[in-house]
């Protein structure tokens, strides 16, 4: 049995409404396949891919988040990479059972580094001894770095997240996704695209800038496409949510800590977050927030200041979280989910003179939660960019450098996600190269089985499962 050659193209943001301004993609749906996806909760990155990639909730591949608090390390901790944080069958191990030898590329889908797959290309900045942080990425094999960065330049990390956030990110994911496929021919290439994250968030799906993203991300993609009919290569592509428009941030950290649950230690004049020594505090993940609760007795303390707080829909509790396949141990103990027009801020300070200086930066690995503030340059500081261009200075000079630009005001944001839609046009879709692939909606669990099938054919007759 030869694979059918497959690329699956995680398009961030896609739905309905953003289709209509890609017209490459729009051909590939009316050819093609196409259907509504129903995602998990929290509809965020690192939950929906592990869900794509083993077929299983969160509560059973332990993904409750894009970070959530290490209980034996007393930490909290986001992005991490190690793909031993999965848990489950993965697809490409389901694949190697059916066909021994079947290669698989992963270009930038999350928990990349430690993955058994054949090839690997991921963001991975280098850092520094004295403090320094320069735009990077890790490969496997190793030799495919220089490949990749004397063909295409250093990956562009600076227009993958942060204020100056852009397409030249994803233009140079495009094409190492294409050199992969032409020089290596994996059976499997897994291609993540973060384009539409961008502009939704900082302007709102209903913005004109999120259908010029849009057009913007589908001009990139038409060379791959190209290449992946000439291939013979099979096309998926799908999303993981759509972005909706907020406008109102939940501060609920600080509502724990007005309550005297949330405990916060000071250095330098700044505070932290002491999550060991807290009653209770959250870990804000755009419109989901897990509440870790020390002891059970506050449980109910905790429930009652969450419960009273505007902005907040939902309060899931044990059976909540089983209901939505969020029953894990890595799961907060509540899980609280925002109003549709709501998301949660990881503040904790009551001052914004005592926030840590990392508050300022663009510094996912060290902040308590998610913060899309970072997509934005201060618009309260009418020296911002001139502070911006002297930090860069410094850097090119090989000096450190604090590109300290990010508002304290959350108020810009326009756009999150995580709950799990409302409408159809606000959700995810998938879809693909090949007609009469599926007969209406399809489950977020239910991608794994069906790439399995895409990729070898006799599984839809032999009955093997993944």
């Amino acid at each position: 049995m030869t694979p059918t050659p497959l690329l699956v193209l995680d398009v961030v943001g896609l739905t309905p409404r953003l289709l209509e301004h890609m017209p490459n993609l729009r051909a590939l749906a009316r050819t093609g396949s196409y259907a509504p996806l129903g995602t998990v909760l929290p509809a965020v990155t690192c939950s929906v891919q592990s869900t794509f990639l083993t077929g299983a909730p969160p509560a059973e591949h332990g993904v409750v988040g894009n970070g959530w608090y290490f209980r034996d390390l007393g930490e909290v901790l986001l992005w991490r990479q190690h793909n031993a944080l999965v848990g489950g069958d993965k697809l490409w191990d389901a694949a190697r059972r059916i066909h021994p030898g079947y290669t698989v590329a992963n270009i930038c889908w999350w928990y990349a580094m430690g993955a058994d797959t054949d090839l690997t290309v991921t963001p991975r900045p280098v850092y520094y001894s004295d403090g320094r942080k320069e735009p990077d990425c890790y490969t496997r094999p190793a030799d495919l770095h220089d490949e990749l960065t004397e063909k295409f330049g250093t990956f562009p990390l600076f227009t993958y997240w942060g204020p100056t956030a852009g397409i030249a990110s994803s233009r140079w994911i495009v094409d190492a996704t294409r050199h992969v496929n032409a020089t290596r021919r994996p059976d499997l290439t897994l291609c993540y695209l973060p384009h539409l994250d961008y502009d939704l968030q900082r302007h709102g799906p209903d913005d004109p800038r999120a259908g010029k993203a849009a057009a913007e991300l589908d001009a990139v993609l038409a060379p791959l496409l190209d290449d992946a009919r000439a291939e013979g290569r099979t096309v998926v592509a799908l999303s993981e949510y759509g972005i909706t428009r907020v406008s109102r941030p939940v501060d609920i950290n600080r509502a724990l800590r007005r309550a005297g649950l949330l405990e916060v230690h000071t250095q330098d004049g700044m505070e932290y977050l002491d999550p060991t020594a807290s009653r209770a505090f959250a870990v804000a993940d755009h419109q989901v927030a897990h509440v870790y609760v020390r002891r059970p007795e506050d449980l109910e303390a905790t429930r009652e200041v969450l419960e009273g707080l505007p902005g907040v829909d939902q309060l899931l509790g044990d059976k909540g979280k089983k209901d939505h396949g969020l029953d894990h141990p890595r799961s907060g103990d509540l899980v609280a989910v925002a109003e549709p027009d709501a998301w949660f801020t990881y503040y904790y300070w009551l001052d914004d003179d005592r926030a840590p200086d990392f508050a300022r930066q663009v510094e996912i690995h060290r902040k308590p939660g998610y913060d899309p503030a970072e997509l934005f340059m201060d618009p309260l500081d009418p020296y911002v960019r001139v502070r911006a261009a002297k930090a860069l200075a410094r850097k090119k000079l090989g000096l450190r450098y604090r590109m300290a630009v990010v508002p304290l005001d959350p108020a810009p944001v326009r756009g999150s996600h995580g709950r799990l839609p409302e409408r159809e046009q606000d959700g995810p879709v998938l879809i693909c190269s090949q007609p009469g692939v599926t007969g209406g909606p399809v489950a977020a669990t239910d991608v794994k089985a069906l790439l399995l099938a895409l990729a070898l054919p006799t599984t839809r007759t032999t009955g093997e499962t993944p």
